[in-house]
């Protein structure tokens, strides 16, 4: 028990003095690594405070470079400055001699005119006395002062001068009036022989024949319908008389009456006659009519050679072949007219094709419809300046009934060729133009009412057919307007025997069954 005792005190104090001296071990070690790592710390301060001043004198060294390399090109610049103000002062300085040799030179040129001036007043003064002297003895010796003499001498020479002068335009004149006369007959003899243009008159009456009389009732329809459908369509008259197999259109618009007389052929052909068969014949005789002009116009430039002119203007010079002026047809009167200008202007070296195209225009105004305002001139010369036409052509179209004067041979031209056209015996008849004119007139009096759709004068112009818009014109309306229209055409228009007023309101409802 005393040993176990012992061992136990023994290993008490051997743990005791272990861990004393575990203690002191584990001291001085630690110690030891605080030690160095002080010493660490002290070397890395000291070598960040030799790094810092070792950019220090870097930063320190480039700043002064730089302040070195700035101020050496501002020296530089300075210098560069002071040359360039040094080179401007030099030319200053020349310009000013140069301005001050300039100013001497002209001072010096000066002085001479100076003294050259008063020489010549004293050399004029001196001339001037002596004139005198001279002028004062021819007065003595003539008996005249110097401005009678002049007066004298220049009416003397004035009255020779304008007598000679009289003498010699007498001559001339006399001279050139025979020469002119003896080359105008040539040249509108020879143009009138040359020229070989057809005489037309237009009647107003078209015939169609009939394969049998039979076919009379069926144009006829019932109660009249296909008579009167196919007469509102297109403004004429069917005149159903004894005579037989035969049915006279009647009406002043050769236009109008060439489109009835197709259509009627076109339905007598096809043996089917009733309203609507009428409407669509009326309109495909429109449509061959309308071929018609623009061949007709086609063929006129062909026949007198011009070629260039627009296709709206050939239609007009188309259309002429349906008007009449004074019973001449226009567009054989305007070929005539090309013609004969045309021959006159190669005679006398003037260009023929010009004259040929301003005669064969000049009365394309006549193709408008006749509700246009103006002349036909004014809408000749307006169609002609829209389609970028020839001033020249224009000129002598304004010109050719002078109301403007002509002042080209072109336009001379075409006035002489125009009168010899329509001079020559037979080509015009007064009566029928007149004729023409009144029943123009009267339609041109109903459609100017309100409502009035279209108007023909039919019967020789003893009946006005006036067709009116239904949505504006009533039943009650249209005596109102029947009226005021008869009032109006005695009034405005002189014409023989009565007129009858007829006044048509239709109205059509179409409809589809599907």
């Amino acid at each position: 028990m005393f040993e176990l005792w012992h061992l136990i005190v023994a290993a008490a104090a051997a743990l005791v003095i272990g861990l004393g001296v575990g203690f002191l071990i584990r001291k001085s070690i630690g110690e030891k690594k605080i030690g160095s790592a002080e010493k660490e710390a002290k070397r890395i301060l000291d070598d960040s405070q030799k790094d810092a001043e070792a950019k220090k004198k870097e930063l320190l060294l480039e700043g002064k470079e730089e302040v070195l390399r700035l101020r050496n090109e501002t020296e530089r610049e300075l210098k560069e400055r002071r040359s360039e103000v040094s080179r401007q002062e030099r030319r200053l300085n020349q310009k000013e001699e140069a301005l001050d040799k300039k100013t001497e030179t002209l001072e010096r040129k000066n002085e001479q005119l100076d003294e050259k001036l008063k020489a010549n007043d004293a050399l004029r003064e001196e001339i001037s006395v002596v004139l005198s002297k001279h002028l004062t003895r021819l007065e003595e010796i003539s008996g005249y002062t110097a401005e009678q003499a002049k007066m004298e001498l220049l009416d003397r020479v004035e009255s020779e001068a304008r007598h000679e002068m009289a003498q010699r335009l007498d001559e001339l004149e006399s001279q050139f009036k025979d020469e002119a006369d003896a080359k105008a007959r040539n040249l509108l003899s020879l143009a009138i022989q040359r020229c070989a243009a057809d005489h037309v008159t237009e009647a107003t009456i078209s015939a169609v024949a009939l394969p049998n009389e039979e076919m009379k009732g069926r144009i006829i329809g019932r109660e009249g319908r296909n008579i009167q459908k196919l007469e509102t369509l297109t403004g004429v008259e069917l005149i159903i008389d004894d005579t037989p197999e035969t049915i006279a259109i009647s009406g002043f618009d050769p236009v109008r009456r060439e489109v009835a007389r197709l259509a009627l052929e076109k339905l007598i052909a096809d043996g089917r006659i009733h309203p609507a068969r009428i409407e669509e014949m009326v309109e495909k005789s429109r449509k061959e009519v309308d071929a018609v002009i623009k061949q007709a116009g086609e063929r006129a430039t062909f026949e007198v050679r011009v070629h260039g002119i627009h296709p709206d203007l050939i239609k007009l010079l188309g259309r002429l072949r349906y008007r009449t002026s004074y019973g001449q047809n226009v567009l054989q009167h305007s070929i005539e007219v090309a013609w004969l200008a045309g021959i006159m202007a190669d005679e006398l070296g003037v260009d023929g094709t010009a004259a040929r195209r301003a005669g064969l225009l000049h009365d394309i105004g006549k193709a408008f419809p006749q509700d246009m305002e103006g002349s036909h001139v004014e809408l000749g010369v307006n169609a002609l300046k829209k389609y970028k036409e020839n001033p020249e052509i224009i000129h002598a179209v304004e010109a050719h009934h002078n109301d403007v004067e002509p002042h080209t041979i072109i336009a001379v031209l075409v006035q002489a060729a125009d009168a010899v056209s329509a001079a020559r015996p037979g080509a015009r008849r007064e009566d029928m133009e007149n004729y023409i004119k009144r029943l123009q007139k009267l339609e041109e009096v109903a459609v100017g009412f309100r409502g009035v759709e279209k108007a023909f004068a039919i019967q020789a112009g003893r009946e006005i057919r006036v067709m009116v818009k239904p949505e504006i014109v009533s039943d009650e309306d249209m005596k109102l307007i029947a009226r005021e229209m008869a009032k109006k055409i005695e009034d405005e228009v002189k014409y023989p025997g009565q007129i009858k007023l007829n006044l048509i309101r239709e109205t059509r409802t179409v409809d589809y069954a599907k």
